[in-house]
C-alpha cells in the first residue's frame, strides 16, 4: 500500500506545482484541509476515494488520473504485471488502471471490485471540462445514483452518463461486483511532466 500512496504524493504534488498553485489554493478549490493536503503529499495518509475524488476535481483532472505514475515515460502498452491496485480504506473497495499510465488519450480504463455491502458517494458534480463515463459490470449487481436517478444494474449491464452531478455506488448484494468503468474527457490527459 505504501508504494501507492507514494504514488498518489507525487502525483498530487506534481499536477498542483503544473497549475501553479499553493496549498491554500488548492484546498480551497477542492474543499479539503490543507493539513490533509500536506499529509497526502508528504504520503503520509491513505486518502479516502471521496477525498481523492475531490482533489482530482480541484486539480481538473480525473480520479484515475491521481494513480498514474508521474515518470515521464510514455509507453502505448499497460502490462498487467506492472499494474498497482489501490483498495478505499473506508468502503474496502479496490481500483485499477488498466490503461496505459501518462499515455496522451482522451479515454481511460479503470477495473473496480466493489464488495458485498460497501458503498462509496462522491459529492462533486460539475467539472471544468465534460467527463463521460460508462460502467460495464461484469460480475455481480451494482445501483448507481447520478444525482437523483437510481440505475439498478446486473451482470452485463452498461450505464452510460456525464459526470456532472454527484455519484454514488452501492453493491446491496452478498457477493463481489466487479465492473469496468471507461473514462472519455473533452481534453486529452496530459503526460507527465509535458
Amino acid at each position: 500500500m505504501h508504494d501507492i500512496n507514494a504514488r498518489i504524493a507525487q502525483r498530487v504534488r506534481g499536477l498542483r506545482a503544473e497549475r501553479e498553485l499553493s496549498l491554500d489554493a488548492l484546498a480551497s478549490r477542492c474543499e479539503v484541509s490543507r493539513s490533509m493536503l500536506s499529509l497526502i503529499e508528504r504520503g503520509e495518509s491513505s486518502p479516502t476515494a471521496v477525498v481523492l475524488e475531490k482533489i482530482a476535481t480541484g486539480l481538473g483532472v480525473s480520479l484515475a488520473s491521481l494513480f498514474d505514475d508521474a515518470s515521464t515515460s510514455i509507453d502505448p502498452v499497460s502490462r498487467a504485471a506492472q499494474r498497482t491496485r489501490w483498495r478505499d480504506p473506508q468502503s474496502g473497495y479496490w481500483r485499477c488502471n488498466i490503461s496505459p499510465p501518462n499515455y496522451p488519450s482522451p479515454i481511460q480504463i479503470v477495473e473496480v471490485e466493489m464488495p458485498a455491502g460497501a458503498q462509496v458517494a462522491y459529492e462533486t458534480g460539475a467539472r471544468e471540462t465534460d467527463v463521460h463515463q460508462q460502467i460495464w459490470v461484469r460480475e455481480g449487481r451494482i445501483d448507481v445514483t447520478v444525482g437523483r436517478d437510481r440505475h439498478e444494474l446486473a451482470e452485463g449491464d452498461c450505464l452510460a452518463m456525464q459526470l456532472d452531478r454527484p455519484i454514488a455506488f452501492h453493491n446491496r448484494g452478498r457477493r463481489i461486483a466487479r465492473y469496468v468503468v471507461v473514462l472519455a474527457s473533452d481534453r486529452l490527459r496530459p503526460a507527465a511532466n509535458r
